[in-house]
């Protein structure tokens, strides 16, 4: 503790409060411990190379996981769409007869760009999630994939 004259009370001595200092290295508690170094097993440098990123600076854990909330919602926003709102709300009230494949559409390429760049986004964090965060991306693409084609089938017969 340091003391030190104010000058602008009567007292002669201040006492100054010990400084707290900030952690250097903060934890992410979602994302783990930051990684020491990059992984580099075989399987990282492939999916490194297929997902194309380069030794770019990483990403925080942070940013990956921002991605991946609007990743989800778009998709969320889909699934209300197409299985609440155009078959049960609309209908009754005359609305949206038969642009649903079409919304459907647009909302599931919109779903499946978001999901693959928070995917890109786990991997540039080096987060330590990244291979269930690429599993579960991967499974909801494919259910996109499905309900495009459906749409499309749907839309053009």
């Amino acid at each position: 503790m340091s003391t030190a004259a104010d000058p602008n009370t009567n007292d002669s001595l201040v006492v100054a409060s010990p400084r707290v200092s900030e952690p250097a290295d903060t934890c992410d508690p979602l994302g783990g411990p930051p990684p020491t170094r990059r992984s580099n097993s075989p399987a990282d440098r492939f999916m490194r190379r297929l997902l194309r990123l380069s030794n770019s600076p990483a990403m925080s854990a942070a940013q990956a996981r921002s991605a991946f909330q609007k990743s989800l919602a778009y998709t969320a926003a889909r699934c209300l769409l197409m299985y609440l709102v155009f078959p049960f709300v609309l209908p009754p009230l005359g609305i949206a007869l038969g642009v649903g494949p079409v919304i459907g559409i647009i909302i599931g390429l919109v779903a499946m760009v978001s999901i693959v760049y928070s995917i890109r986004r786990f991997w540039r964090a080096d987060h330590s999630k990244r291979w269930h965060y690429t599993v579960f991306g991967t499974t909801i693409i494919a259910f996109l994939v499905w309900a495009t084609i459906a749409d499309t089938i749907r839309l053009f017969s």
